[in-house]
């Protein structure tokens, strides 16, 4: 285990003022976005729409790392260079998703597996060698009746853990990402409850496997009511049980929080990190994002697939990177 690269490179991707833009969508998952703008999904539209955010002049100033998908890694600009060579022009760190699809967990069908660790070495020394610096794991928890089990919180932390370990063995930074899911009319109160031991799981899973703390970043969930929830928690209440709960479980080693949008509108992701940031007292780590469509959605709509947007996509990206930015000071203005 290379200690020294991996401290380095965690560091660097959660530097103060700078967050991960989560480019790795699944083609299914970017199929359904595009088909939101009345855009079909080929492999050269897809390319066209990562290489708009890429080749976004100045994004470098808001984000320290881009995840792409496999797809995505192995293409390139129409100037000929890779994506990967794209983003490190902007001084930018690419980073590669790595896990599967997940799928129904055995004897316990309502919750759900990640799939990925079988031939995961190979690849990811395949992917350091297109350039990744980083990789990324998420694990899917659901809320509902009964749910989640011990059994399932247990068997994804497990493989988070491997995955994590494998990564760190490749010399490659491990994005670790336990995400509660929004989904549900449950209030603040359960998703906090179920945080907090997903999260003591996961580090317990961490420590046992030999993870370097240091070399690693958590990408988690906030603290949230569920998004069919009446009343649901002002940005204050969830600053507030965010910090609360990761303070009970989350190890001063980490050397960074990059919270997922997961389900929030581009502006309760933007107003809920700008509230965490306010706060007196929000913990040992620095408190970061990694936001796919918290980032995208704008200017996804602006872009349309049209060629002839004059730019204004690019303008719409850059702005939304800005004003997430601006939340890590404390200082969006909404």
């Amino acid at each position: 285990m290379d200690v020294d690269r991996l401290t380095k490179t965690a560091r660097a991707m959660v530097a103060p003022g700078r967050g991960v833009l989560a480019a790795d969508e699944s083609t299914g998952t970017i199929t359904k976005r595009l088909a939101s703008i009345g855009v079909e999904s080929t492999e050269e539209n897809r390319r066209r729409w990562r290489q708009l955010l890429f080749a976004t002049e100045g994004f470098g100033e808001f984000i320290s790392g881009v995840i792409l998908f496999d797809e995505t890694i192995r293409q390139s600009a129409d100037d000929g260079r890779t994506f990967v060579e794209v983003i490190e022009s902007e001084g930018v760190i690419p980073g590669i998703k790595v896990d599967k699809s997940t799928n129904p967990l055995a004897n316990s069908p309502s919750e759900k597996i990640t799939d990925g660790l079988d031939g995961l070495r190979g690849r990811l020394e395949e992917y350091r060698e297109l350039g990744a610096g980083f990789t990324k794991w998420r694990a899917v928890i659901t809320i509902g009746e009964g749910i989640p089990t011990p059994y399932c919180i247990e068997a994804n932390a497990h493989a988070l853990a491997r995955y994590a370990a494998l990564s760190q063995e490749a010399g490659l930074v491990p994005i670790v990402e336990p995400e509660v899911l929004m989904d549900g009319d449950h209030d603040i109160g359960r998703c906090f409850e179920v945080t907090e031991a997903t999260l003591h799981r996961v580090f317990g899973e961490l420590d046992a496997q030999g993870v370097l703390l240091e070399g690693m970043v958590l990408k988690p969930n906030m603290v949230l009511s569920g998004k069919d929830a009446p009343n649901r928690a002002a940005p204050a209440e969830v600053a507030e049980a965010t910090v609360r709960c990761f303070k009970r479980a989350v190890p001063a080693a980490v050397p960074g929080i990059a919270f997922l949008s997961g389900g929030q509108s581009d502006r309760e992701a933007t107003e809920n990190l700008n509230a965490l940031n306010r706060l007196g007292d929000s913990g040992p780590w620095e408190l970061t994002f990694s936001y796919g469509r918290g980032l995208q959605a704008t200017p996804l709509k602006v872009w349309g697939g049209d060629e002839g947007s004059l730019g204004a996509d690019r303008e719409a990206f850059y702005e939304r990177a800005r004003m997430t930015d601006a939340a890590l000071k404390g200082e969006y203005a909404f």
